[in-house]
């Protein structure tokens, strides 16, 4: 294959893995913020774990691969 076909779906998977994650994220920030009363203590941590989940897809969606 040509080195160019190669870097096009490189490209490809990263924006979709990337927007798997960001959509991924969002859904589970939602459902910590409004049901933050029944993880208890642990609420903080699936903050956090949202958090880097939409930062990854969000990085995944701006970064370009080499060329």
């Amino acid at each position: 294959m040509s080195e160019e076909g190669d870097t096009f779906w490189i490209n490809l998977a990263e924006k979709f893995f990337g927007l798997i994650l960001l959509i991924i994220g969002a859904i589970l920030m939602y459902y910590t913020v409004t049901s933050s009363s029944e993880f208890g203590p642990f609420t903080w941590f699936f903050g956090v774990v949202c958090g880097v989940m939409l930062l990854i897809g969000l990085f995944l969606l701006l970064v370009r691969a080499p060329e």
